[in-house]
């Protein structure tokens, strides 16, 4: 997504990531055996790696439930808790989140509230602040501007 990119060349700090290919622990954090002291370490996400940032999360509809879920704290605490082989923190996950879902059956549909037009839970939209309906309208002058402008 154009945006996204854009985001993440002007943000001081900000992490893309595809919802649609990231687990649960990729988007907290994780605890992986280290290879060289064979000891429990934690392994950042890309929520971590976004703290004080923007964690811009792409096909955010494709995601698994239970990953949607994972994310909960984060979103509400801004941080992400861990207790797992030995270990427990609390890690700062004090990022903004810029999620885009795609529609079901790929259209908005004007005549239904969004709700029944994305595929989210209410727990986690309700710990979105803002929501951006964005239309594509089948106009063929409006797509080729914007085609010629953007590529």
């Amino acid at each position: 997504m154009v945006v996204f990119r854009t985001v993440e060349q002007f943000s001081p700090r900000a992490v893309y990531t595809s919802g649609k290919a990231s687990s649960a622990a990729g988007l907290t954090a994780a605890v992986v055996k280290d290879e060289e002291s064979f000891e429990f370490v934690i392994e950042a996400g890309a929520l971590m790696l976004a703290d004080n940032g923007v964690c811009c999360i792409d096909e955010f509809d494709k995601m698994d439930p239970k990953d949607q879920v994972a994310i909960h704290e984060a979103m509400e605490q801004q941080t992400i808790s861990i207790t797992k082989a030995g270990i427990k923190a609390t890690l700062n996950a004090r990022a903004s989140i810029l999620a885009a879902a795609n529609p079901l059956g790929g259209r908005y549909d004007r005549s239904r509230p969004l709700k029944q037009n994305i595929q989210l839970s209410a727990p986690i939209m309700s710990r979105f602040d803002l929501f951006f309906v964005l239309v594509d309208e089948c106009n063929e002058v409006c797509s080729f501007c914007l085609e010629t402008h953007f590529f």
